[in-house]
């Protein structure tokens, strides 16, 4: 029997990039998008096989009359529909708390007497904070530092007590920092790609923060693992390449790919509250390599600056499109 997975977010980053690929290898995709009125279907514009096993549905997870149906057809359930914008959260805390932690556990609930092989949770590296020993390790303390943050560490809890307390078969995939193509410019490397494309000066915030940068082909093949595996309900899995790079490597790389000198200046209006400031994050995908046997491709800098190249490809074919959608949180 073909199997039919229920993606929330799929027209998101990772989500289309998920769903692209699961109907390549022949799933069939229940692909539920945020309502809007212009029936934008975000990142799914950019797949050319809109085949006939692409159902898309525009509903809320706040509100399961809007895909419940569809949801009772699907094997496999995967969560992505996060509002993710961490300087956003600062200005709109409510927000967060609203989509990730209510609209989610409306969701959960939906799933809840179902008869669901899996539940795929996508969960944030953010919720560590600031670590005290890195690598960080699904035992690292929970230390949330923004509301983003602490929205999504409170409905990682939830979704652990569903398996606890209600059976639901919940895997809890923890990604670092993604990349890739089809990113939106509210993520760090977009936001310079595109900046270094259009002029010579680059306005940012704190260039000295260390971040774990997973390539996305590899996220979706961590899912591609947790799918076929049946042995790790209950599980948390930290996925990530474990070699960081200040955003400050990621300028110099860049501009050494796009032959172009920039200056840096500080804008100060992208600086998080001072406390909040995540200073690295670095992963330990040890877990992920023995429970999934899942290991990063790109883990050298020849790699990540060969994945950048790739990224910076896409930015330079729709850089009109992206400029008019300016994320200045």
């Amino acid at each position: 029997m073909e199997k039919t997975v229920f993606i929330a977010g799929a027209e998101g980053f990772i989500g289309s990039h998920l769903t692209e690929k699961l109907i390549n290898l022949g799933y069939n995709v229940n692909a539920l998008i945020l309502y809007n009125f212009s029936g934008d279907i975000g990142n799914l514009k950019y797949i050319v096989n809109k085949s006939k096993k692409l159902n898309i549905i525009f509903g809320d997870i706040a509100d399961t009359g809007t895909y419940e149906g569809y949801l009772k057809k699907s094997q496999i359930v995967i969560n992505l529909a996060s509002l993710i914008s961490v300087p956003y959260s600062f200005k709109a805390p409510f927000s967060n708390f609203q989509n990730n932690i209510l609209g989610t556990s409306n969701f959960l609930l939906a799933c809840k007497n179902l008869k669901i092989e899996k539940f795929i949770h996508f969960s944030s590296s953010e919720i560590y904070g600031t670590p005290k020993k890195i690598p960080i390790t699904e035992n690292t303390p929970i230390n949330p530092q923004s509301p983003y943050a602490a929205s999504k560490a409170s409905i990682d809890q939830i979704a652990k007590s569903f398996y606890f307390s209600y059976g639901l078969p919940i895997v809890i995939l923890r990604p670092f920092n993604n990349y890739g193509p089809r990113q939106s410019r509210r993520a760090i490397i977009p936001e310079v790609i595109c900046q270094i494309l259009k002029k010579d000066t680059v306005k940012l915030g704190d260039i000295n923060t260390q971040r774990d940068f997973l390539y996305v082909n590899d996220t979706v093949n961590a899912v591609l693992k947790v799918i076929n595996n049946k042995n790790i309900l209950g599980q948390e899995i930290n996925i990530g390449s474990n070699k960081f790079y200040r955003i400050k490597d990621i300028i110099e790389i860049v501009s050494e790919i796009l032959s172009k000198k920039v200056i840096v200046k500080l804008d100060k209006s992208r600086l998080r509250p001072k406390k909040s400031e995540v200073k690295y994050l670095l992963c330990d995908y040890s877990k992920a390599k023995r429970i999934i046997n899942w290991s990063p491709s790109i883990t050298n800098k020849t790699q990540f600056k060969k994945s950048l190249f790739t990224t910076i490809e896409f930015y330079k074919k729709n850089l009109d499109a992206l400029d008019r959608i300016y994320f200045n949180e």
